[in-house]
């Protein structure tokens, strides 16, 4: 299989007059925005772009240094109006649109991957099965903030957006012989206004592990070593678990010391803050072991249980959604379809949980909208669903042991 290759020696555009001569040459390009953004994850606190790739045709390859450059309106003002086509664009949209980059139309070659029913969708993937290019991945989990940038992860970056307008073409061929345009038009839209920020209520419970801690108090621990971890974190632009890892956290908090010696003295409690900023560790010891505050061990769901509790708990209910499963499954197969695409989960076990009355075709589609699935998914599978609710009110046949 021949292997990716650039069309030139990527540049990083890091200064005003170089970048005001790329959007100007953007402008001037034809078709579709192609665009990629690299982070530092699991290197630093922030999910900032560290390197912005833009390729259209007509126009070439960019690639631009957002902590140098600031404000990109003049970029955002260029391809505003132009479809811009992104890999994941639910990873990459938070970042851009920090930095001003909001696109109004998008196509999300990893989404038209799963709607095709192409098994794995990571981009180097695709780019083989439908483009018969090798694209080499070996730099995704870099640390992008690093400056200079080593030009062997330029190279990557340059061909991540580099493929992406021929890519596009070639799904949207696809997407138009299988009939799945209105779908992926609408799955589009979907991701471009989903809410990508979602604020969690006690994001300290998502410790790695807390489940080992016992009782309130080594609760009140872990949360207020969280809380320090994560100020610290913040002011340093560093990711938490560099500083000290959860496992660390969560180590103390089962413990619970009761000196600042004895805390220093844990050898499970290590990470390369863990000795320089001890004083800040006992200090969100000692306001948990004083606290009155203290968290709950278990926090309240929502009313629906675990589908495992439904056959004791709501038994209707566990036949309604086993047999809506059943139905939907069908169908995603019928569509070449991932399930997961074609409605969440959660989705499903909600409108199973508690359907509209009566529950036909038109009020199951309804509900479905309510509760976020698209307009396709609706009319896809709303009319299957509600006849598996039908049949699963049908009562159980029972065989009489003297017809055997």
């Amino acid at each position: 299989m021949p292997e990716a290759t650039l069309a030139e020696r990527p540049v990083v555009t890091d200064t005003r007059e170089a970048y005001l001569a790329a959007v100007a040459a953007i402008a001037g390009g034809h078709g579709p925005v192609a665009v990629d953004a690299e982070r530092a994850s699991g290197f630093r606190y922030s999910q900032r772009a560290y390197l912005i790739q833009v390729f259209r045709r007509g126009a070439g390859t960019f690639l631009f240094d957002p902590p140098a450059i600031g404000d990109f309106s003049d970029l955002a003002a260029a391809i505003q109006h132009e479809e811009w086509i992104i890999h994941a664009a639910s990873q990459d949209l938070t970042c851009l649109r920090e930095v001003g980059l909001d696109p109004e139309r998008i196509f999300d070659t990893e989404l038209a991957a799963r709607l095709l029913g192409i098994p794995r969708v990571g981009l180097g993937t695709v780019v083989e099965e439908l483009l018969g290019l090798h694209l080499a991945k070996e730099h995704s989990a870099a640390d992008w903030s690093t400056r200079p940038l080593p030009e062997s992860w330029l190279k990557y970056a340059a061909l991540d957006v580099e493929l992406l307008v021929d890519l596009r073409d070639k799904m949207a061929e696809l997407l138009t012989e299988t009939g799945k345009t209105r779908i992926a038009e609408e799955e589009f839209e979907a991701v471009r206004h989903r809410e990508l920020k979602i604020v969690r209520t006690d994001p300290w419970r998502r410790l790695s592990g807390l489940h080992s801690v016992k009782g309130a108090r080594g609760f009140a621990v872990a949360r207020e070593l969280w809380q320090s971890r994560d100020e610290l974190a913040r002011s340093l632009d560093v990711a938490p678990g560099r500083l000290v890892p959860d496992a660390s956290l969560v180590a103390v908090a089962r413990s619970i010391p009761s000196s600042k010696r004895e805390l220093a003295a844990m050898r499970d409690f290590s990470g390369r803050a863990s000795r320089s900023e001890l004083d800040r560790w006992w200090g969100a010891v000692s306001r948990a072991l004083e606290s009155e505050d203290l968290p709950q061990v278990r926090v309240p769901g929502d009313s629906m249980p675990p589908p495992r509790a439904w056959a004791d708990r709501n038994p209707a209910a566990d036949r309604r959604l086993k047999n809506a499963r059943a139905a939907v499954t069908a169908i995603a197969e019928y569509l070449e379809l991932p399930v997961e695409n074609l409605i969440t989960p959660d989705t499903l076990r909600r409108v199973a949980w508690s359907p509209p009355a009566p529950a036909d075709e038109q009020t199951v589609g309804a509900a479905l909208i309510e509760l976020g699935a698209r307009p396709w998914q609706a009319e896809a599978i709303a009319g299957a669903v509600a006849d598996s609710f039908v049949s699963a009110r049908q009562p159980i046949p029972i065989e009489d042991p003297a017809a055997s």
